[in-house]
Protein backbone atom coordinates (compact mmCIF):
# COMPACT_ATOMS: atom_id res chain seq x y z
CA UNK A 1 0.00 0.00 0.00
CA UNK A 2 1.26 3.54 -1.09
CA UNK A 3 0.69 6.53 0.94
CA UNK A 4 2.93 9.17 1.36
CA UNK A 5 0.59 10.97 3.59
CA UNK A 6 0.82 8.81 6.63
CA UNK A 7 1.53 11.51 8.97
CA UNK A 8 -1.84 13.53 8.06
CA UNK A 9 -3.91 10.80 7.64
CA UNK A 10 -2.63 9.59 11.42
CA UNK A 11 -3.36 12.89 12.64
CA UNK A 12 -6.85 13.07 10.69
CA UNK A 13 -7.82 9.96 12.11
CA UNK A 14 -6.74 10.67 15.58
CA UNK A 15 -9.00 13.73 15.43
CA UNK A 16 -11.75 12.00 13.89
CA UNK A 17 -11.97 9.24 16.91
CA UNK A 18 -13.24 12.06 19.01
CA UNK A 19 -16.14 12.70 17.63
CA UNK A 20 -17.61 9.37 18.52
CA UNK A 21 -15.76 5.48 18.98
CA UNK A 22 -19.40 4.05 19.11
CA UNK A 23 -19.83 5.04 15.51
CA UNK A 24 -18.61 2.99 12.49
CA UNK A 25 -17.90 6.55 11.17
CA UNK A 26 -18.42 10.07 11.61
CA UNK A 27 -21.61 12.08 10.73
CA UNK A 28 -22.03 13.05 7.14
CA UNK A 29 -23.49 15.81 7.93
CA UNK A 30 -20.89 17.57 10.36
CA UNK A 31 -18.28 17.16 7.25
CA UNK A 32 -19.53 20.84 6.13
CA UNK A 33 -17.47 21.79 8.80
CA UNK A 34 -14.44 20.30 7.67
CA UNK A 35 -11.57 22.43 7.32
CA UNK A 36 -8.64 21.79 4.70
CA UNK A 37 -6.46 24.20 3.33
CA UNK A 38 -8.24 25.41 0.14
CA UNK A 39 -10.95 23.75 -0.12
CA UNK A 40 -14.49 24.65 0.69
CA UNK A 41 -17.25 21.98 1.63
CA UNK A 42 -20.08 22.80 -0.29
CA UNK A 43 -22.10 20.20 0.72
CA UNK A 44 -22.58 17.03 2.66
CA UNK A 45 -26.00 15.40 2.81
CA UNK A 46 -26.90 11.40 3.26
CA UNK A 47 -28.47 9.92 0.17
CA UNK A 48 -30.72 6.77 1.00
CA UNK A 49 -30.21 3.42 0.07
CA UNK A 50 -32.66 3.27 -3.49
CA UNK A 51 -31.91 6.65 -4.45
CA UNK A 52 -32.38 7.12 -7.83
CA UNK A 53 -28.98 9.33 -9.56
CA UNK A 54 -30.00 12.43 -12.15
CA UNK A 55 -28.64 11.11 -15.72
CA UNK A 56 -24.44 10.94 -15.61
CA UNK A 57 -21.64 9.89 -16.97
CA UNK A 58 -20.87 6.91 -17.04
CA UNK A 59 -24.87 6.01 -17.61
CA UNK A 60 -26.10 3.98 -14.73
CA UNK A 61 -30.09 3.80 -14.38
CA UNK A 62 -29.87 1.52 -11.02
CA UNK A 63 -30.18 2.29 -7.62
CA UNK A 64 -27.45 3.29 -4.91
CA UNK A 65 -26.51 1.94 -1.38
CA UNK A 66 -26.89 4.35 1.65
CA UNK A 67 -24.33 6.79 1.40
CA UNK A 68 -22.77 10.26 2.15
CA UNK A 69 -22.22 12.70 -0.81
CA UNK A 70 -20.19 15.46 -0.20
CA UNK A 71 -19.63 18.25 -2.45
CA UNK A 72 -16.89 21.13 -2.44
CA UNK A 73 -14.40 23.14 -4.81
CA UNK A 74 -10.66 23.37 -4.30
CA UNK A 75 -8.81 26.68 -4.67
CA UNK A 76 -11.65 28.31 -5.62
CA UNK A 77 -11.01 32.08 -7.66
CA UNK A 78 -11.24 35.14 -9.99
CA UNK A 79 -9.54 34.26 -13.65
CA UNK A 80 -9.94 35.48 -17.01
CA UNK A 81 -12.63 37.91 -17.23
CA UNK A 82 -13.80 37.98 -13.87
CA UNK A 83 -15.21 34.20 -14.49
CA UNK A 84 -14.90 32.24 -11.38
CA UNK A 85 -13.05 28.97 -11.51
CA UNK A 86 -12.34 26.31 -9.12
CA UNK A 87 -11.77 22.65 -9.16
CA UNK A 88 -15.11 20.90 -8.01
CA UNK A 89 -15.90 17.54 -7.07
CA UNK A 90 -18.04 15.07 -5.57
CA UNK A 91 -17.24 12.14 -2.81
CA UNK A 92 -20.03 9.23 -2.51
CA UNK A 93 -18.98 7.66 0.95
CA UNK A 94 -20.90 4.43 1.75
CA UNK A 95 -22.47 3.66 4.70
CA UNK A 96 -20.72 -0.65 4.42
CA UNK A 97 -17.25 0.91 3.20
CA UNK A 98 -14.87 -2.37 1.23
CA UNK A 99 -11.66 0.03 3.01
CA UNK A 100 -10.41 1.35 -0.61
CA UNK A 101 -11.53 4.38 -3.09
CA UNK A 102 -11.91 4.98 -6.63
CA UNK A 103 -11.62 7.40 -8.78
CA UNK A 104 -13.71 8.09 -12.23
CA UNK A 105 -12.44 9.52 -14.94
CA UNK A 106 -14.15 12.48 -17.43
CA UNK A 107 -15.19 12.25 -20.76
CA UNK A 108 -14.43 15.14 -23.31
CA UNK A 109 -13.73 18.58 -21.84
CA UNK A 110 -15.11 17.67 -18.51
CA UNK A 111 -16.49 21.09 -17.18
CA UNK A 112 -19.26 18.92 -14.97
CA UNK A 113 -19.39 16.33 -11.73
CA UNK A 114 -20.74 13.59 -12.34
CA UNK A 115 -22.54 11.22 -9.85
CA UNK A 116 -19.70 9.28 -8.68
CA UNK A 117 -21.36 5.84 -9.02
CA UNK A 118 -18.16 4.06 -10.54
CA UNK A 119 -20.11 2.38 -12.95
CA UNK A 120 -17.53 2.90 -15.81
CA UNK A 121 -16.66 -0.86 -17.24
CA UNK A 122 -17.12 -2.30 -13.62
CA UNK A 123 -19.59 -4.67 -15.19
CA UNK A 124 -23.03 -5.30 -13.78
CA UNK A 125 -21.97 -3.49 -10.41
CA UNK A 126 -20.44 0.15 -10.21
CA UNK A 127 -18.21 0.93 -7.60
CA UNK A 128 -20.13 2.30 -5.22
CA UNK A 129 -22.77 -0.88 -5.17
CA UNK A 130 -19.26 -2.72 -3.83
CA UNK A 131 -18.25 -0.31 -1.21
CA UNK A 132 -15.73 1.85 -3.11
CA UNK A 133 -15.71 5.68 -2.15
CA UNK A 134 -16.39 6.92 -5.04
CA UNK A 135 -14.72 10.56 -6.48
CA UNK A 136 -15.31 12.80 -9.70
CA UNK A 137 -14.62 16.11 -10.77
CA UNK A 138 -15.16 18.91 -13.25
CA UNK A 139 -11.21 19.49 -13.58
CA UNK A 140 -11.73 23.46 -12.65
CA UNK A 141 -14.21 24.89 -14.45
CA UNK A 142 -18.22 24.47 -15.68
CA UNK A 143 -18.68 23.69 -19.21
CA UNK A 144 -21.29 26.62 -20.72
CA UNK A 145 -22.67 24.93 -24.10
CA UNK A 146 -21.95 21.06 -23.71
CA UNK A 147 -19.26 18.55 -23.15
CA UNK A 148 -17.06 19.85 -25.95
CA UNK A 149 -16.66 23.48 -24.57
CA UNK A 150 -12.99 24.30 -24.47
CA UNK A 151 -13.69 28.35 -23.75
CA UNK A 152 -12.12 27.94 -20.43
CA UNK A 153 -8.65 27.39 -22.27
CA UNK A 154 -7.56 31.18 -22.33
CA UNK A 155 -7.31 30.70 -18.43
CA UNK A 156 -3.92 29.46 -17.64
CA UNK A 157 -4.62 28.04 -14.87
CA UNK A 158 -8.02 26.24 -15.67
CA UNK A 159 -5.73 24.67 -18.29
CA UNK A 160 -3.49 23.47 -16.13
CA UNK A 161 -6.05 21.75 -14.01
CA UNK A 162 -7.73 20.29 -16.69
CA UNK A 163 -4.36 18.97 -18.53
CA UNK A 164 -3.10 17.10 -15.73
CA UNK A 165 -3.42 18.66 -11.95
CA UNK A 166 -6.88 18.52 -10.87
CA UNK A 167 -6.88 15.04 -10.56
CA UNK A 168 -4.22 14.56 -8.07
CA UNK A 169 -5.80 17.25 -5.97
CA UNK A 170 -9.17 15.96 -5.42
CA UNK A 171 -7.61 12.43 -4.87
CA UNK A 172 -5.46 13.96 -2.63
CA UNK A 173 -8.42 15.86 -0.41
CA UNK A 174 -10.37 12.88 -0.99
CA UNK A 175 -8.35 10.32 0.65
CA UNK A 176 -8.10 13.29 3.39
CA UNK A 177 -11.80 13.31 3.81
CA UNK A 178 -12.26 9.34 3.83
CA UNK A 179 -9.69 9.37 6.55
CA UNK A 180 -11.79 11.70 8.57
CA UNK A 181 -15.03 10.19 8.03
CA UNK A 182 -14.38 6.58 8.29
CA UNK A 183 -11.18 7.33 10.83
CA UNK A 184 -9.08 5.54 8.98
CA UNK A 185 -7.09 6.05 5.54
CA UNK A 186 -7.83 4.02 2.01
CA UNK A 187 -6.17 0.39 1.60
CA UNK A 188 -6.15 1.13 -1.87
CA UNK A 189 -6.48 3.72 -4.49
CA UNK A 190 -7.62 3.30 -8.42
CA UNK A 191 -8.92 5.23 -10.75
CA UNK A 192 -11.11 4.42 -13.79
CA UNK A 193 -11.44 6.39 -17.23
CA UNK A 194 -11.83 6.51 -20.51
CA UNK A 195 -11.71 8.86 -23.69
CA UNK A 196 -10.67 12.12 -21.49
CA UNK A 197 -10.95 9.50 -18.31
CA UNK A 198 -8.08 7.52 -20.32
CA UNK A 199 -6.04 10.29 -21.05
CA UNK A 200 -6.58 11.20 -17.40
CA UNK A 201 -5.61 7.59 -16.14
CA UNK A 202 -2.45 7.92 -18.33
CA UNK A 203 -1.49 11.35 -16.92
CA UNK A 204 -1.69 9.98 -13.24
CA UNK A 205 0.37 6.91 -13.66
CA UNK A 206 3.55 9.22 -15.76
CA UNK A 207 3.17 12.09 -13.25
CA UNK A 208 2.05 10.95 -9.98
CA UNK A 209 2.87 7.37 -9.48
CA UNK A 210 2.31 7.52 -5.97
CA UNK A 211 -1.44 8.36 -5.82
CA UNK A 212 -3.49 5.02 -7.38
CA UNK A 213 -2.43 1.58 -7.27
CA UNK A 214 -4.49 0.68 -9.85
CA UNK A 215 -5.37 2.44 -13.09
CA UNK A 216 -7.56 1.02 -16.01
CA UNK A 217 -7.11 3.17 -19.15
CA UNK A 218 -9.73 3.30 -22.17
CA UNK A 219 -9.66 4.68 -25.36
CA UNK A 220 -7.04 7.54 -24.38
CA UNK A 221 -7.73 11.00 -26.02
CA UNK A 222 -3.85 10.55 -25.36
CA UNK A 223 -3.07 12.75 -28.34
CA UNK A 224 -6.06 15.07 -29.44
CA UNK A 225 -4.19 17.07 -31.52
CA UNK A 226 -3.04 14.59 -33.55
CA UNK A 227 -5.89 12.67 -33.41
CA UNK A 228 -8.02 15.68 -34.32
CA UNK A 229 -5.67 15.98 -37.75
CA UNK A 230 -6.64 12.60 -38.55
CA UNK A 231 -10.20 12.24 -38.49
CA UNK A 232 -10.77 16.47 -38.91
CA UNK A 233 -8.38 16.88 -41.46
CA UNK A 234 -6.90 14.16 -43.38
CA UNK A 235 -9.71 11.62 -44.04
CA UNK A 236 -11.54 14.06 -45.24
CA UNK A 237 -9.68 15.81 -47.41
CA UNK A 238 -8.39 12.67 -48.46
CA UNK A 239 -12.17 11.54 -48.98
CA UNK A 240 -13.30 14.89 -50.87
CA UNK A 241 -11.04 14.35 -53.42
CA UNK A 242 -12.35 11.18 -54.57
CA UNK A 243 -15.88 12.05 -53.55
CA UNK A 244 -18.57 12.97 -56.00
CA UNK A 245 -19.28 16.71 -56.47
CA UNK A 246 -22.28 18.70 -56.16
CA UNK A 247 -23.44 21.61 -58.77
CA UNK A 248 -21.72 23.98 -57.26
CA UNK A 249 -18.31 21.48 -57.63
CA UNK A 250 -18.10 21.12 -53.52
CA UNK A 251 -17.14 17.66 -52.90
CA UNK A 252 -20.16 15.77 -51.09
CA UNK A 253 -18.31 14.01 -48.47
CA UNK A 254 -20.84 11.45 -47.75
CA UNK A 255 -21.57 10.59 -50.90
CA UNK A 256 -18.17 8.64 -51.31
CA UNK A 257 -19.71 5.18 -51.38
CA UNK A 258 -23.39 4.31 -52.30
CA UNK A 259 -24.95 1.84 -49.37
CA UNK A 260 -24.73 -0.83 -51.96
CA UNK A 261 -21.03 -0.20 -52.37
CA UNK A 262 -20.21 0.10 -48.24
CA UNK A 263 -21.99 -3.14 -48.13
CA UNK A 264 -19.94 -4.71 -50.93
CA UNK A 265 -16.85 -3.19 -49.07
CA UNK A 266 -17.92 -4.88 -45.73
CA UNK A 267 -18.87 -8.10 -46.83
CA UNK A 268 -15.43 -8.31 -48.49
CA UNK A 269 -14.11 -7.48 -45.37
CA UNK A 270 -15.67 -9.60 -43.63
CA UNK A 271 -15.13 -12.38 -45.50
CA UNK A 272 -11.88 -11.92 -45.46
CA UNK A 273 -11.18 -11.74 -41.73
CA UNK A 274 -14.00 -12.84 -39.81
CA UNK A 275 -13.27 -16.36 -39.89
CA UNK A 276 -9.92 -15.54 -38.51
CA UNK A 277 -10.85 -16.57 -35.32
CA UNK A 278 -11.95 -19.81 -35.99
CA UNK A 279 -15.74 -19.00 -36.03
CA UNK A 280 -17.55 -16.28 -38.79
CA UNK A 281 -19.80 -14.20 -36.00
CA UNK A 282 -19.81 -10.38 -37.38
CA UNK A 283 -17.06 -9.83 -35.59
CA UNK A 284 -13.32 -9.93 -35.61
CA UNK A 285 -11.49 -11.12 -33.01
CA UNK A 286 -8.12 -11.23 -34.21
CA UNK A 287 -7.43 -7.54 -35.60
CA UNK A 288 -3.70 -7.78 -35.96
CA UNK A 289 -4.28 -10.63 -38.04
CA UNK A 290 -6.62 -9.20 -40.69
CA UNK A 291 -4.31 -8.50 -44.02
CA UNK A 292 -7.11 -6.95 -45.61
CA UNK A 293 -6.71 -4.85 -49.00
CA UNK A 294 -9.39 -3.48 -50.29
CA UNK A 295 -7.53 -2.76 -53.61
CA UNK A 296 -9.38 -6.34 -54.50
CA UNK A 297 -12.67 -4.38 -54.79
CA UNK A 298 -10.87 -1.67 -57.45
CA UNK A 299 -12.57 -1.72 -60.56
CA UNK A 300 -11.15 -3.58 -63.38
CA UNK A 301 -11.07 -2.00 -66.91
CA UNK A 302 -14.84 -2.44 -68.39
CA UNK A 303 -16.38 -3.39 -65.30
CA UNK A 304 -19.14 -1.31 -63.54
CA UNK A 305 -20.79 -4.08 -61.12
CA UNK A 306 -19.35 -5.41 -58.21
CA UNK A 307 -16.71 -3.12 -57.43
CA UNK A 308 -15.84 0.13 -56.32
CA UNK A 309 -14.21 2.83 -58.43
CA UNK A 310 -9.97 2.55 -58.32
CA UNK A 311 -9.78 6.68 -56.94
CA UNK A 312 -12.55 5.41 -54.15
CA UNK A 313 -10.86 2.89 -52.89
CA UNK A 314 -7.26 4.40 -53.27
CA UNK A 315 -8.85 7.34 -51.30
CA UNK A 316 -10.14 4.86 -48.48
CA UNK A 317 -6.36 3.20 -48.40
CA UNK A 318 -5.06 6.34 -47.64
CA UNK A 319 -7.77 7.78 -45.14
CA UNK A 320 -7.26 4.43 -42.80
CA UNK A 321 -3.31 4.71 -43.32
CA UNK A 322 -3.13 7.61 -41.61
CA UNK A 323 -1.46 10.93 -42.41
CA UNK A 324 1.90 11.20 -43.27
CA UNK A 325 4.60 14.26 -44.39
CA UNK A 326 5.42 14.15 -47.87
CA UNK A 327 8.30 11.92 -47.24
CA UNK A 328 5.63 8.79 -45.95
CA UNK A 329 6.75 9.42 -42.41
CA UNK A 330 3.45 8.47 -40.61
CA UNK A 331 2.58 11.29 -38.24
CA UNK A 332 -0.04 9.26 -36.57
CA UNK A 333 -0.90 5.75 -36.40
CA UNK A 334 -3.30 4.64 -39.33
CA UNK A 335 -6.73 2.83 -38.39
CA UNK A 336 -7.76 -0.76 -37.69
CA UNK A 337 -10.62 -2.37 -40.74
CA UNK A 338 -13.13 -3.79 -38.05
CA UNK A 339 -16.46 -4.58 -38.21
CA UNK A 340 -17.44 -1.08 -36.80
CA UNK A 341 -16.09 0.94 -39.85
CA UNK A 342 -19.98 1.76 -41.13
CA UNK A 343 -22.34 2.07 -38.46
CA UNK A 344 -24.46 5.11 -39.66
CA UNK A 345 -25.40 5.93 -35.66
CA UNK A 346 -24.22 6.33 -32.76
CA UNK A 347 -20.73 7.60 -33.72
CA UNK A 348 -20.54 7.25 -37.67
CA UNK A 349 -17.73 4.74 -38.71
CA UNK A 350 -14.73 5.95 -40.57
CA UNK A 351 -16.48 4.64 -43.78
CA UNK A 352 -19.46 6.45 -43.28
CA UNK A 353 -18.68 10.20 -42.65
CA UNK A 354 -21.35 12.57 -42.68
CA UNK A 355 -21.37 16.30 -43.91
CA UNK A 356 -20.49 17.13 -40.62
CA UNK A 357 -17.18 16.98 -38.17
CA UNK A 358 -16.74 15.84 -34.21
CA UNK A 359 -16.14 19.77 -33.94
CA UNK A 360 -18.37 21.78 -36.74
CA UNK A 361 -18.20 20.91 -41.08
CA UNK A 362 -15.40 18.94 -42.46
CA UNK A 363 -12.76 21.21 -44.53
CA UNK A 364 -13.61 20.96 -47.92
CA UNK A 365 -10.75 21.52 -49.90
CA UNK A 366 -8.95 18.27 -51.40
CA UNK A 367 -5.31 19.42 -50.08
CA UNK A 368 -3.52 19.79 -46.53
CA UNK A 369 0.03 20.58 -45.80
CA UNK A 370 0.29 18.22 -43.10
CA UNK A 371 3.53 19.01 -41.96
CA UNK A 372 2.12 22.35 -41.02
CA UNK A 373 -0.54 21.13 -38.92
CA UNK A 374 1.29 18.63 -37.25
CA UNK A 375 3.84 21.01 -35.47
CA UNK A 376 0.58 22.84 -34.13
CA UNK A 377 -0.51 19.36 -33.28
CA UNK A 378 1.23 18.75 -30.13
CA UNK A 379 0.00 19.68 -26.82
CA UNK A 380 2.86 18.78 -24.17
CA UNK A 381 0.47 19.89 -21.30
CA UNK A 382 -2.25 17.47 -22.38
CA UNK A 383 -0.60 14.56 -24.18
CA UNK A 384 0.19 11.58 -22.20
CA UNK A 385 2.77 10.24 -24.06
CA UNK A 386 5.35 9.87 -21.00
CA UNK A 387 6.90 5.91 -21.30
CA UNK A 388 9.18 5.84 -17.96
CA UNK A 389 6.99 4.50 -15.17
CA UNK A 390 10.10 3.05 -13.26
CA UNK A 391 8.30 4.56 -10.30
CA UNK A 392 4.90 3.40 -10.47
CA UNK A 393 5.54 -0.28 -11.48
CA UNK A 394 8.11 -0.28 -8.39
CA UNK A 395 5.56 0.79 -6.48
CA UNK A 396 3.21 -2.91 -7.06
CA UNK A 397 0.18 -0.57 -9.12
CA UNK A 398 -0.61 -2.50 -12.12
CA UNK A 399 -2.12 -0.78 -15.41
CA UNK A 400 -4.83 -2.00 -18.09
CA UNK A 401 -5.49 -0.27 -21.20
CA UNK A 402 -8.29 -1.21 -23.79
CA UNK A 403 -9.27 0.34 -27.31
CA UNK A 404 -11.86 0.18 -29.29
CA UNK A 405 -11.07 -1.25 -32.63
CA UNK A 406 -13.49 0.44 -34.45
CA UNK A 407 -13.03 4.12 -32.39
CA UNK A 408 -12.94 6.53 -35.00
CA UNK A 409 -11.97 9.11 -32.93
CA UNK A 410 -8.67 8.01 -31.17
CA UNK A 411 -7.24 5.07 -33.15
CA UNK A 412 -6.57 1.91 -30.80
CA UNK A 413 -3.05 1.33 -33.10
CA UNK A 414 -1.97 4.50 -31.53
CA UNK A 415 -2.64 3.43 -27.82
CA UNK A 416 -1.00 0.42 -29.00
CA UNK A 417 2.24 1.51 -29.88
CA UNK A 418 2.36 3.71 -26.39
CA UNK A 419 1.98 0.64 -25.10
CA UNK A 420 4.78 -1.15 -27.11
CA UNK A 421 6.89 1.86 -26.47
CA UNK A 422 6.39 1.95 -22.81
CA UNK A 423 6.79 -1.49 -22.22
CA UNK A 424 10.28 -1.26 -24.28
CA UNK A 425 11.17 1.54 -22.34
CA UNK A 426 10.65 -0.42 -19.04
CA UNK A 427 12.33 -3.77 -19.50
CA UNK A 428 10.25 -5.35 -22.50
CA UNK A 429 6.67 -6.94 -22.92
CA UNK A 430 7.57 -10.13 -20.87
CA UNK A 431 8.87 -7.96 -17.29
CA UNK A 432 6.00 -5.28 -18.08
CA UNK A 433 3.39 -7.86 -18.26
CA UNK A 434 3.96 -8.25 -14.74
CA UNK A 435 2.30 -4.74 -14.27
CA UNK A 436 0.43 -3.64 -17.13
CA UNK A 437 -1.87 -5.26 -20.12
CA UNK A 438 -3.25 -3.72 -22.89
CA UNK A 439 -6.53 -5.46 -24.48
CA UNK A 440 -8.71 -4.81 -28.18
CA UNK A 441 -12.40 -4.66 -27.71
CA UNK A 442 -13.28 -6.27 -31.60
CA UNK A 443 -16.08 -4.49 -32.90
CA UNK A 444 -15.93 -1.34 -30.13
CA UNK A 445 -16.57 2.05 -31.36
CA UNK A 446 -15.48 4.95 -28.54
CA UNK A 447 -15.92 4.00 -24.90
CA UNK A 448 -18.88 1.27 -26.21
CA UNK A 449 -21.67 0.90 -29.44
CA UNK A 450 -20.90 -0.74 -32.07
CA UNK A 451 -21.19 -4.14 -33.74
CA UNK A 452 -19.45 -5.08 -30.16
CA UNK A 453 -19.54 -6.91 -26.78
CA UNK A 454 -18.75 -3.78 -25.18
CA UNK A 455 -19.93 -4.67 -21.58
CA UNK A 456 -17.09 -5.72 -19.28
CA UNK A 457 -15.55 -5.34 -16.03
CA UNK A 458 -12.20 -4.12 -16.03
CA UNK A 459 -12.85 -2.75 -12.04
CA UNK A 460 -12.67 -6.79 -10.49
CA UNK A 461 -9.49 -7.25 -12.97
CA UNK A 462 -7.79 -4.35 -11.41
CA UNK A 463 -8.84 -5.12 -8.11
CA UNK A 464 -7.60 -9.08 -8.26
CA UNK A 465 -4.34 -7.48 -9.72
CA UNK A 466 -3.85 -5.26 -7.48
CA UNK A 467 -5.07 -6.77 -4.00
CA UNK A 468 -4.38 -10.72 -4.87
CA UNK A 469 -1.60 -11.05 -7.73
CA UNK A 470 -4.00 -12.14 -10.12
CA UNK A 471 -2.91 -10.32 -13.57
CA UNK A 472 -6.11 -10.56 -15.69
CA UNK A 473 -5.58 -13.35 -18.28
CA UNK A 474 -9.01 -13.21 -19.75
CA UNK A 475 -11.35 -10.63 -19.26
CA UNK A 476 -15.45 -12.06 -20.15
CA UNK A 477 -17.48 -9.38 -22.56
CA UNK A 478 -20.95 -9.34 -23.19
CA UNK A 479 -23.04 -6.72 -24.72
CA UNK A 480 -26.39 -5.92 -26.79
CA UNK A 481 -25.02 -6.21 -30.21
CA UNK A 482 -25.14 -9.90 -29.54
CA UNK A 483 -27.58 -11.16 -27.20
CA UNK A 484 -26.84 -14.37 -25.40
CA UNK A 485 -22.93 -14.32 -26.58
CA UNK A 486 -19.65 -13.68 -24.42
CA UNK A 487 -15.92 -13.44 -25.50
CA UNK A 488 -12.66 -12.84 -23.50
CA UNK A 489 -11.04 -9.90 -24.39
CA UNK A 490 -7.27 -10.92 -24.32
CA UNK A 491 -4.50 -9.47 -23.27
CA UNK A 492 -2.18 -8.45 -26.42
CA UNK A 493 -0.33 -9.98 -28.17
CA UNK A 494 -3.18 -12.56 -27.59
CA UNK A 495 -6.48 -12.62 -29.51
CA UNK A 496 -9.53 -15.08 -28.75
CA UNK A 497 -9.49 -18.41 -30.61
CA UNK A 498 -12.45 -20.64 -30.93
CA UNK A 499 -11.32 -24.20 -29.49
CA UNK A 500 -13.24 -25.93 -32.71
CA UNK A 501 -15.54 -27.50 -30.26
CA UNK A 502 -18.88 -26.24 -27.72
CA UNK A 503 -21.21 -23.73 -28.26
CA UNK A 504 -19.94 -20.72 -30.08
CA UNK A 505 -21.66 -18.08 -28.15
CA UNK A 506 -19.66 -19.16 -24.98
CA UNK A 507 -16.77 -17.45 -23.56
CA UNK A 508 -15.65 -20.94 -22.39
CA UNK A 509 -15.08 -22.44 -25.77
CA UNK A 510 -12.43 -19.62 -26.65
CA UNK A 511 -8.68 -19.61 -25.75
CA UNK A 512 -6.36 -16.94 -25.77
CA UNK A 513 -3.71 -17.20 -27.68
CA UNK A 514 -0.80 -15.74 -29.54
Amino acid sequence: MKNRNTLLFLMAALAGATIGRAQSHASCANLRNLKIAGVEITNAVEVAAGAAIPPSYPPYTGRLPAHCRVEGVIHRRKGVGGEEFGIGFALALPENWNGDFMMQGGGGANGVINYPTGAGYAGNQPGLDRGFVVASTDTGHKAKTGIFDFSFTRDQQAYLDFAYLADAEVAAVAKQIISRYYRKPSAYSYFVGCSTGGREGMILSQRYPGVFNGIVVGDPAMRTGFSNLAISQWIPTVYNAAAPKDASGRPEISKLLTPGQRNLFMDALMKKCDGLDGVVDGMILNPLGCHFDPAALSCKAGQTQGCIAPKTIAAIKKAFGGPKLPDGTPVYPGFLYDAGIAPTRGFPGLLTMGPRGLFGPYPTGTTIDVAKLALRASQPLVDSTATNLSTFSADGSKLIFFHGDSDPWFSPLDTLEYYQSMAAANGGLEQVENWSRFFFVPGMSHCGGGPSLDHFDMLTAIVNWVEKGAPPERVIATGRAFPGRSRPLCPYPEHAQYKGSGNTDDAANFICER
